[in-house]
């Protein structure tokens, strides 16, 4: 049979439950993450300034944003030469001040079409480490960001160092 004492201990049990979970839900992740800023997905036109990506001019880069710090990112020229997307991790920094860490896989072309055919084809050629550092606007809906490159042979050799570009992005939303 319950008491007023049960019912008392097992509402104030309950009640430590819920300002718990509200507090650890608003307290952020423990890696620093401000859910509320970039989680989402993300439309960028980027430029790049130095290095082997300076020739292309319509470069577009989207983005999943993750809670917890995940992200992943493809661009409009994943395709030439063939590469999948990028995978990495991003961070808050200060307010409105965030920075990405993700890399993606280099391809080499094959040296003949005929290798096509055969079942060759692109073969991996090494990997680029992307870093960029993303300012948000106070509105939440527009970012302006610098971004730096280094790409790596199969061996981890550096074969190409700190290209720069700089990129406009906006909130993918409905």
């Amino acid at each position: 049979m319950m008491t007023m004492r049960s019912i008392g201990v097992g509402a104030f049990s309950l009640l430590l439950l819920t300002v718990g979970y509200a507090t650890a839900s608003s307290s952020g992740s423990p890696r620093g993450v401000d859910d509320e800023g970039l989680v989402g997905a993300w439309r960028s036109r980027v430029q790049f300034t130095s290095g082997a990506f300076a020739s292309v001019k319509d470069l577009e880069l989207m983005y999943a944003f993750n809670a917890g710090g995940t992200m992943t990112e493809s661009s409009n020229h994943d395709g030439s030469p063939p590469v999948p997307p990028a995978y990495g991790v991003w961070r808050k920094v200060a307010a409105g001040q965030y920075e990405a860490r993700y890399s993606f896989y280099v391809t080499k072309a094959p040296k003949a079409f005929d290798d096509i055919a055969k079942g060759g084809g692109w073969s991996p050629g090494g990997i680029g480490v992307i870093v960029e550092k993303i300012a948000l606007a106070g509105d939440g809906k527009t970012y302006r960001s610098t971004l730096r490159v280094d790409i790596f042979d199969e061996t981890g050799k550096l074969i190409e160092n700190g290209s720069e570009a700089f990129g406009r992005g906006s909130r993918m939303s409905f």
